[in-house]
């Protein structure tokens, strides 16, 4: 019971396919080099004890959906989904440090529930697949949470390549296609910057899971069992304006995604640029899950030369990230933070990421 062990998990950067993943279609995330590092040590009284930030919590094992409201919540969902999914938890000593900052829609929240069930599941050695950890990850945030997460940001982190981006297609939602997509945009003196704004969103506060029916509504009104499937004429079969703009923007985004890979494997990063951008406006305009700090960041970005640049994550918040010159990113946060500081804004961080491998053992 004395054995610590050590996991590093990273966040997530979607690359573009928002809001497909739970819509039947493909995205493309990339794991990234700032995440957590998880160390867990497991006891044998039924007691779970959780550092973090210099915070400390503790529950039992047997805790439940609604027994606990404050930042420990997302751990202790990793323990209620772990234990739903029949890995056995006797007790356990976890402390969390992170260089992912909160809400920042980098996932750190998948990162927390994923690392967590697969220290959990290999002191257990229960032997689960990745796809297995992820869907306690998403049960975790889902049914503990009462967040209705997709399975993307689960799976991005699991999985990720270094030196690569991973294509999920969930046209098949019980069995995801996983594919490697080359990013070698570094090669080419590009880098992919972050736009954080500081604007922390809250995926359970109604809006995320307000588009959710608003897709499931109008992949009904198609007679479709996923809104993905759509095809082009959809939005002219939909008499409710609401639901023509969040159909339009699951319609485009799928070719976005298909265009983008193009766009990487020819490393035709003009292309890749546009659909960045265009995703943003699509996101801005048709699914209205921007906000006026990510489209400022978005729109600083290119005038600080981006090839391109979009919000990134679930929206109301979080990050922006850019395609951009190495020797830019300097102008890049100067631009973003003057703009910021003009109105009356806390300046955002700006840093740069690059695609890792998914979660691992470390000791």
């Amino acid at each position: 019971m004395n054995e610590v062990r050590e996991w590093t998990v990273p966040g997530r950067v979607n690359l573009i396919g928002e809001h497909l993943d739970y819509n039947g279609g493909a995205v493309l995330p990339i794991a990234i080099d700032r995440g957590l590092l998880i160390k867990v040590r497991m006891r044998d009284d039924g007691v779970v004890n959780i550092w973090s930030g210099g915070r400390k919590a503790s529950f039992g094992v047997d805790i439940a959906p609604g027994e606990i409201g404050d930042w420990a919540r997302y751990a202790a969902a990793a323990v209620w989904a772990s234990r739903q999914a029949e890995i056995p938890v006797p007790g356990a000593d976890i402390v969390i440090e992170s260089t992912l900052p909160p809400g920042a829609g980098l996932s750190s929240s998948a990162a927390l529930t994923c690392g967590l069930a697969a220290a959990l599941d290999d002191f257990a050695d229960t032997a689960l697949s990745r796809l297995q950890l992820a869907r306690i990850g998403q049960r975790a945030e889902s049914d503990f949470v009462g967040a209705p997460v997709g399975l993307m940001d689960q799976l991005a982190v699991l999985c990720g390549e270094s030196g690569n981006a991973v294509h999920i297609d969930f046209a098949d939602p019980d069995s995801p296609a996983l594919a490697s997509v080359p990013a070698t945009w570094s090669d080419h003196g590009l880098v992919l910057a972050v736009i954080d704004t500081g604007v922390t969103h809250a995926l359970a506060s109604g809006e995320y899971a307000a588009r959710r029916r608003e897709c499931d509504e109008a992949a009904g009104r198609l007679g479709l069992t996923a809104l993905a499937r759509a095809q082009v004429d959809a939005v002219l079969r939909l008499e409710d304006d609401i639901l023509k703009r969040r159909t339009r923007h699951v319609v485009t985004e799928s070719a976005r995604v298909r265009g983008t890979v193009k766009a990487l494997g020819a490393g035709e990063w003009k292309q890749f640029g546009a659909m960045l951008s265009s995703s943003h406006e699509s996101l801005r305009d048709d699914f209205e899950v921007s906000c006026p700090e990510l489209d400022v960041a978005v729109e600083e970005a290119i005038e600080a030369g981006a090839v391109g640049a979009r919000m990134t994550g679930g929206g109301f918040g979080g990050s922006a990230i850019a395609l951009i010159g190495s020797g830019d990113v300097e102008a890049l946060r100067t631009r973003v933070e003057a703009r910021y500081t003009r109105l009356g804004w806390k300046p955002p961080q700006v840093f740069t990421v690059a695609p890792v491998a998914g979660a691992a053992r470390r000791t």
